[in-house]
Formats: C-alpha cells, sequence, structure tokens
C-alpha cells in the first residue's frame, strides 16, 4: 500500500500537483479510517487532501481515474486517438482491477498480458451463467462486483429554499421585517432531487438454480454503490434478505442468505409471494416511487389469477417494473409460459438477465429511468 501511494504521489507531482510527505503521510492515515475497497471513499478522501484549488481538481481526477483504473484512460497532454475503437457501455461498467507494479524490462509483457486480459473479459461478459466454470463464475462476480452505477433521481415533493422558479412567499415575508423591509426581496424555492427507491424480487427456485446465486450478487452490488436496496427472494414463499445482503463480505452475505430462505430450489408460486409482498412490506418499501425489479424465468405453478390481481396492485405501488428474465436473451424465446403471459400487461421493461452485460444493460436502463406517464391499467 505504501508502494502504491509513493508512485500515485510522483504521478501527481508529474502532472503539476504540489505533494509533500506530509501530504502523502495523511492520504495513508485516510486510508486507515475509510474503507479502502470503496473507490468513491477514497477518491472523495484523496482529493480533499490534493487539490487545493478549483483547477486542480481536474488534473486529480484524471490521474485517479488513470491510475487505479476506474475509468477510461485519459491523458491530459496528448489528443484522443481517432483510430482507437469506441468505449461500449459495458468496458465503461466494469472497472479494471489496481495496477500491478512494473518494472522497466517486463512493460511490454505487461501490456500483452493487460490486453489479453481485457479480450478474456470481453467474451466472459457475454457468456450465460450457466454455461460458466467455477473459475469463470468467480470472475463474473467480481466483475458485477466492481461495476459502476449511477442512481436514478427524482424530485421531492416538498419546496425547500433554493433558486428555483417558485416564489417562497412565507419566506419573503419574513425577510421584509428589518432595513430592506421597503424593497420586499423575493425569495425562490425548489424541489431537492432524492435517490428513487430500487427494490429487487429474485426467483430462487429449481428452475432459476443456475442463475439465483448471480442475482444475489448483483443485488449486493446494487446496495453497495446506492446505499440501500430493499431485497426479497421467492420460491414457494418470500423472504426478506436485506439485512443478510448488508454484510459487506459477499460470500458471507450469500451464505447468511441461503440459510435465511427455507424453499431454496423449490417451487415456484410467484402469484402468492408478489401478494405476500403487496399485503406485509408493501406500504414499507414502496414509498416515494420505486423502481422494483423482479428476476424469474416465469414458470409458475399458483393459479394465474393470483398473479394478474398482484402485479396489478404492484404496478400501481411502484414507478416503474422491470422484469428480468434469464431466458429472455435466447435465440427464439418469446414470454408464452402461463406467468410470463399473465404478468406481461404489468411490465414496463421485460429485459434479458443471462450474462454480465445484459447486467450492466440493467444498470443503464436504471441510470436512464425517467419519470413514468400515468397509465390507466
Amino acid at each position: 500500500m505504501v508502494d502504491m501511494l509513493v508512485k500515485f504521489a510522483r504521478l501527481l507531482r508529474e502532472r503539476g500537483i504540489d505533494m509533500t510527505t506530509v501530504t502523502s503521510s495523511d492520504m495513508a492515515r485516510a486510508l486507515g479510517i475509510i474503507d479502502p475497497a470503496q473507490v468513491e471513499d477514497v477518491r472523495a478522501a484523496f482529493r480533499s487532501l490534493v487539490a487545493t484549488s478549483p483547477d486542480k481538481i481536474r488534473i486529480f481526477d484524471v490521474c485517479f481515474d488513470e491510475f487505479f483504473g476506474v475509468s477510461p484512460i485519459v491523458n491530459l497532454d496528448e489528443e484522443e486517438d481517432d483510430n482507437e475503437p469506441p468505449v461500449t457501455f459495458e468496458e465503461r461498467t466494469m472497472r479494471s482491477p489496481l495496477p500491478a507494479e512494473s518494472t522497466g524490462e517486463g512493460e511490454e509483457d505487461e501490456k500483452v498480458a493487460d490486453h489479453r486480459s481485457a479480450s478474456a473479459m470481453r467474451r466472459l461478459a457475454h457468456r450465460d451463467f450457466s454455461e460458466l466454470t467455477d473459475e469463470e463464475l468467480e470472475e463474473a462476480r467480481r466483475l458485477i462486483a466492481v461495476m459502476a452505477w449511477t442512481p436514478s433521481t427524482a424530485k421531492r415533493r416538498r419546496w425547500h429554499p433554493g433558486p428555483g422558479a417558485r416564489p417562497d412567499m412565507r419566506a419573503t415575508m419574513r425577510k421584509m421585517v428589518g432595513l430592506q423591509a421597503d424593497l420586499i426581496p423575493l425569495q425562490m424555492s425548489e424541489r431537492r432531487l432524492r435517490q428513487r427507491p430500487l427494490i429487487l424480487i429474485a426467483d430462487v427456485s429449481g428452475s432459476m438454480e443456475a442463475y439465483a446465486e448471480m442475482m444475489l450478487t448483483f443485488g449486493h452490488a446494487a446496495r453497495a454503490r446506492l446505499g440501500k436496496v430493499e431485497s426479497f427472494v421467492f420460491s414457494t414463499e418470500l423472504t426478506r434478505i436485506t439485512w443478510e445482503l448488508s454484510r459487506k463480505d459477499i460470500r458471507m452475505a450469500l451464505s447468511d442468505a441461503s440459510g435465511a430462505v427455507t424453499d431454496w430450489s423449490g417451487g415456484t408460486k410467484i402469484g402468492e409471494a408478489i401478494g405476500t409482498f403487496n399485503r406485509d412490506w408493501s406500504r414499507r418499501v414502496c414509498r416515494g416511487g420505486p423502481i422494483v425489479l423482479i428476476v424469474s424465468d416465469g414458470w409458475d405453478c399458483g393459479p394465474p389469477e393470483i398473479l394478474d390481481r398482484e402485479m396489478s396492485r404492484l404496478a400501481r405501488s411502484a414507478r416503474q417494473v422491470i422484469w428480468l428474465n434469464p431466458l429472455a436473451g435466447r435465440t427464439g424465446y418469446a414470454p408464452e409460459t402461463k406467468g410470463m403471459r399473465t404478468a406481461m400487461p404489468y411490465i414496463d421493461h421485460f429485459i434479458p438477465a443471462a450474462s454480465v452485460s445484459d447486467l450492466a444493460g440493467v444498470i443503464k436502463l436504471l441510470e436512464s429511468t425517467t419519470r413514468r406517464e400515468m397509465v390507466t391499467r
């Protein structure tokens, strides 16, 4: 860790940022206070110590991204190469690991190794989870864990003082008391932004066995990036695992979640599970217009009229209902199962979720989510 900080400080000094031994030691002490696994926390801590003026902030951000590999490398001294292929969303979302220590003699070999690693990452990102070996699944879990999230936002209902377009008459009247009362300065108000709630309801029945663990890994990564995500799983009954997925270690979180679920790899009763959510949890977690992610292949053993009724209630409680089906990306697939035909009228987006690339597309959809128009169902 000390060697890494020395190299990072040397890079900042070469780019024009003043670095002293005191600043470097402060950066080392900061790593003992924050969680080094949270990249944005490390960025904010280092920036507060290093970027002493507004013009140094952009230089620091570029150096940080370049050194730690959390976004495409941008060189401040060279123009962008037009011959380079465009960076896809998946490549931007899947961050690279920390750079290894390099020597002058082996730089060319490291470039070849990095190129091979990037090519393997691209091939792995588009492969179905059910086709991966244990080693490849572990690599896929790592890619999911380091995905970059930018949560969608929504405006709060209440108005607060600020540079908005709506006059705040109460604040204006309060300002009239005093020496400036004859000028009557008009105060304004605005609606502040908040993060839109996210709810994950994942199917862990027998037909979803090849995908359930990866979906929970996705939910764990979402919580690590967004702060709070309500997570539920179901097979024949619904189980809340929000607390189990709150652990930082993904293996311990998955172990706790599997221990809390009594019907793992059982039958599938989607309608009854959604009904339990509507009855017991909807009023607690559906405030603020949440986005609901349902992960299931649509194989339902329950009566279709129950699923129809409960999906209708869920759609009225949520801002958007997004159904992630691992089978949706396969050639020739059509949502013709009883469960999918029943649920389709109440779904806003129906997308595949069988690979790392598919999950990157889910993140892109969540980041671009706008306010849904009212729909009469």
